[in-house]
């Protein structure tokens, strides 16, 4: 995906992947990872979404990385918070309370920056890239995770030649390829969610399902 694809999304406001509630699949499985409070949440491609504030009100440090700084200004503000700034080599930092933000690119990221993740939280950014940064994504930002980080992923499956990504349908055999090697990998949940996805079937989709994972570091 070019940079310039999600600014333009952000700029005309084709965001329909940004939900207006937190995910009800993390407030069903988030407890299976059984953190400690003030544990620190890795959220990749972190857009403006509400899972950040309930992972903060559960009592985690969060730490979000965002490329448009539209969905940064656009966060703060909906939320009433002024952020503290400042610039790093990682990109712009906002931090109000318990939540921060990197506006920056996700893969310009290093391991002194996630030392201190106890667990990383996915639900948008496996499946909003394409096949070759998936690769990329897990086997050179996911390696930056300490061992023992624990994981919860949200995918959809769906016959890929019927719509064109993003979101992308990732099958739960490229998810044990691409974490088996370094990370435990355990289903918690499949279920068919295409009657409550219009857009999917007016696109022609003819199946789609959700897909929840806890991942553990080795």
């Amino acid at each position: 995906m070019d940079p310039d694809f999600w600014h333009q999304r952000w700029r005309e406001d084709r965001i329909g992947f940004h939900q207006h509630a937190p995910t009800p699949l993390l407030l069903k499985h988030w407890s299976a990872l059984a953190l400690t409070p003030g544990s620190q949440v890795f959220v990749p491609l972190a857009g403006k979404s509400l899972d950040l504030v309930w992972l903060a009100a559960q009592g985690h440090r969060v730490l979000g990385v965002e490329l448009s700084p539209l969905a940064v200004a656009q966060f703060f503000a909906e939320h009433g918070l002024t952020p503290q700034v400042h610039d790093s080599r990682c990109g712009r930092h906002y931090r109000a309370g318990d939540i921060e933000l990197i506006c920056g690119d996700v893969f310009g990221l290093d391991a002194d920056v996630l030392a201190d993740c106890a667990a990383v939280y996915d639900r948008a950014a496996l499946i909003a890239l394409p096949p070759p940064l998936r690769h990329r994504y897990v086997r050179e930002l996911h390696a930056l995770l300490p061992v023992g980080c624990r994981g919860l992923l949200i995918t959809l499956e769906y016959p890929q030649h019927e719509k064109q990504g993003p979101p992308f349908a990732v099958p739960e055999a490229e998810v044990r390829e691409l974490y088996g090697r370094d990370w435990w990998v355990e289903t918690l949940e499949r279920r068919d969610i295409l009657a409550q996805q219009p857009g999917f079937v007016a696109e022609g989709v003819s199946a789609l399902e959700t897909v929840v994972y806890r991942l553990s570091k080795r």
